[in-house]
């Protein structure tokens, strides 16, 4: 069964809300009041990948959350690469929510020299053309990049060739990679115009 890459993010929001629930039972209606999903869709997206909770009964609590981290990929702990520690790299290496979730930056890369060789968070920051060994040797499949939008691609088709099957990328620039590889872009600039858009709207 195809799901549809729409559901992830639900998926995640529910395992969020879970988190913060005492009660030992939840209903499909309880969760679409504390997520802003309909029950039917919370539903819908819990059925793509089992049966979980029995009808007019709810999900057990706890049972659901052990699932969707299964789901999510969260049951256990992943190591990450960032590359570029400018204020943005720096600020995501310092991040303490990442490895609450079980993300943990081993390796920080930069081409700066001044960078090269220090320590930020006791994580050692190396020369970006470290990539491809450090990479190979570790077998890291996870990588962060927070650089110029001039050397973005270069950058994730280094990744990419050491073995890089997902990355995270707030570079503002549209990056390709190659089939089996996973890309997404955060663009906080985009975001900031999604508000700026929302406040002319509602003076309009």
């Amino acid at each position: 069964m195809k799901i549809p890459s729409s559901s992830i993010p639900r998926i995640s929001r529910y395992y969020r809300v879970l988190l913060s629930l005492k009660d030992p039972v939840v209903s499909s209606q309880e969760l679409a009041d504390l997520t802003g999903s309909g029950a039917a869709q919370i539903r819908k997206d819990l059925a793509y990948f089992g049966q979980f909770g029995r009808p007019g009964k709810g999900y057990g609590t706890e049972a659901l959350k052990q699932e969707l981290k299964k789901i999510l990929g969260i049951d256990r702990n992943w190591a990450v690469a960032l590359v570029g520690i400018g204020n943005l790299g720096s600020a995501l290496l310092a991040y303490k929510g990442f490895k609450d979730q079980g993300f943990n930056i081993k390796y920080a890369f930069d081409n700066d020299r001044k960078k090269i060789g220090r320590s930020r968070q006791g994580i050692k920051i190396r020369d970006i053309k470290n990539i491809p060994s450090v990479i190979k040797a570790s077998g890291i499949e996870m990588a962060v990049i927070a650089v110029p939008q001039s050397s973005a691609q270069d950058v994730v088709d280094m990744l990419v060739a050491s073995g890089i099957k997902a990355i995270l990328n707030f570079a503002p620039a549209v990056l390709k990679v190659s089939d089996g590889v996973e890309l997404l872009n955060i663009d906080l600039s985009i975001e900031m115009e999604k508000l700026t858009y929302f406040l002319q709207r509602n003076k309009a």
